[in-house]
């Protein structure tokens, strides 16, 4: 409890606060994370997660990477989070100037946040590998088999697959609102996939704060270190 306090009276004085979040951040919306015991990549597939999440697999096996795709990463009944709605609250006071998220749901704008950096961009976002025509969330998860454009062209989700970089301007904005904060709170995330977890030592600021379930790689280096769920700690600001 003690932590959470100095959590909470840490958000309090500062003054220029940046959220970097993961999958965990969303898992109390009822979408499962990646990692943990009963995550995505514990359960048994045909092919590994890894593998069936790849830019390889897309462009060759499309009808089952659609398949997975559907079933295992659009859920659109999902709704934010007291995580999200506060960070949202956050932001609306000044306080917050950016949410960097590992997230691909768009939970962070839905709560009402403006300044979103998605590194792993967006299941609401879906474009023509062909002619570019954006198409909507619902269209992929109401169409069947591979979806296609009016032009004939594959539709392809606007999302990081494995063997893809990031966007470059997405992780130099992500890069410039880090080392510009005071406060940088981390949470939902292992802080085990990479380049996005290397993102923490572009911070310079005076306060980091690690919340998530089980330790990280960078506890010995953050000011202020909470084991709890997210929603636990956020309710209390």
């Amino acid at each position: 409890m003690d932590n959470i306090k100095s959590f909470v009276d840490s958000v309090n004085r500062s003054q220029c606060i940046v959220f970097f979040g993961g999958a965990g951040v969303s898992t109390e919306s009822g979408i499962p994370d990646f990692r943990s015991v009963d995550g995505l990549y514990n359960q048994k597939y045909k092919y590994p997660p890894e593998t069936m999440l790849s830019h390889t697999f897309w462009q060759r096996k499309p009808e089952e990477f659609y398949e997975f795709y559907r079933d295992k990463m659009l859920y659109t009944s999902a709704e934010p989070n007291i995580t999200h709605i506060k960070l949202a609250e956050l932001e609306k006071q000044g306080k917050l100037t950016a949410v960097v998220t590992q997230n691909i749901d768009g939970l962070h704008q839905k709560a009402g946040s403006r300044n979103v950096y998605e590194l792993h961009g967006s299941v609401h976002r879906n474009y023509c590998v062909k002619c570019g025509k954006s198409y909507s969330l619902e269209h992929i998860k109401n169409s069947s088999g591979v979806p296609k454009c009016v032009c004939g062209g594959v539709i392809k989700p606007d999302v990081v697959l494995y063997e893809e970089g990031l966007d470059g301007e997405t992780l130099e904005r992500s890069i410039s609102a880090i080392s510009r904060c005071d406060m940088l709170i981390i949470g939902g995330t292992s802080l085990g996939v990479y380049p996005a977890a290397s993102l923490v030592r572009y911070f310079s600021g005076d306060t980091l704060a690690l919340v998530n379930l089980s330790p990280t790689p960078y506890d010995h280096k953050a000011n202020i270190v909470i084991n709890d769920k997210l929603g636990n700690v956020f309710s209390k600001i």
